[in-house]
């Protein structure tokens, strides 16, 4: 049989298939003696052992599309991110470090502004303009609204996803609402692990009924380092920096150091094209990358 995991904890793999729901496997000696460890989102197979109690024995790993350092997750299609717009005000340097992380992964975000009830002064549709220059896919409203939860819903169709932001956002909310009522039997899960569903500790993929769909509830965040990319490259990961780079007068310019005269990047924040938000956050993870480099060379 085949299926995918969506759980693992002591010692075992919650495997949940299409056709026949959740089994509890364990994983054959081979992985640990090859030194492969199974993710959540891992596509495997795996043989019935017993068939009434619905357990197994997780036989194969199938060929990864990608995985994740953080959470540790595999087959991942795309990441919404949530913050809110007031309470707590959002931490855009945090949003900007975990887009230049998923997109180190080459994995598409959806960005998710929640609290619409809070939106003042604008606030709400500034951060859609910064972002939507970016290049992000953008969605504004509130868990307490069902229009937004339908938009939100739609958007994970078909699709393996993370669901990320940090504590008080309004995420577990959002959790709840999209999978109460017509939603997989989350019970199940409960039962196999005896224990319900508490506050998210550990990797778990939430599948949506009759549909190809799966979200990652993942633990609140406060703070993310990006590593793994050279300060050199960081500016691709900046989209709106493309169409003034050609403008900056010296090849390999680092849009930081270089004076406003001679760096289009820069005149262009001047200009109001780049959002100044995004440049000084862009400046600062720059700097430790720059850093960094300098430390291990």
């Amino acid at each position: 049989m085949t299926g995918k995991i969506i759980k693992g904890i002591g010692g075992f793999y919650y495997i949940h298939s299409p056709e026949e729901g959740i089994w509890a496997c364990r994983a054959v000696g081979i992985f640990r003696k090859l030194g492969i460890k199974p993710l959540v989102g891992d596509n495997v197979s795996f043989e019935v052992t017993d068939p009434k109690d619905k357990e197994g024995s997780l036989t194969k790993i199938h060929e990864r599309r990608n995985v994740l350092i953080r959470p540790a997750v595999a087959n991942i299609d795309q990441a919404m991110i949530v913050f809110a717009v007031r309470e707590p005000d959002p931490n855009l340097n945090l949003l900007d470090r975990f887009l230049v992380y998923m997109g180190m992964q080459n994995i598409p975000v959806v960005i998710f502004f929640n609290k619409s009830d809070l939106n003042r002064e604008g606030r709400m549709e500034h951060y859609r303009e910064i972002y939507e220059a970016a290049g992000y896919h953008v969605i504004c409203g509130s868990t307490t609204d069902p229009g937004s939860v339908a938009q939100i819903r739609e958007t994970l169709r078909g699709r393996t996803t993370v669901l990320a932001g940090p504590s008080g956002v309004g995420k577990s909310s959002l959790t709840n609402r999209l999978f109460e009522g017509a939603y997989m039997e989350v019970g199940e899960l409960s039962r196999k692990i005896r224990r319900g569903r508490q506050t998210t500790r550990h990797t778990e993929l939430i599948a949506l009924k009759d549909e190809d769909s799966y979200v990652l509830d993942t633990p609140g965040f406060t703070s993310l380092f990006v590593s793994g990319v050279a300060s050199a490259e960081l500016q691709d990961h900046f989209e709106e920096f493309a169409p003034h780079i050609a403008d900056c007068r010296f090849v390999g310019c680092s849009h930081v150091n270089e004076g406003t005269a001679i760096c289009g990047v820069r005149q262009a924040v001047e200009r109001g094209e780049v959002s100044p938000e995004r440049y000084e956050n862009y400046c600062q993870i720059y700097g430790e990358l720059k850093e960094r480099e300098s430390t291990y060379r």
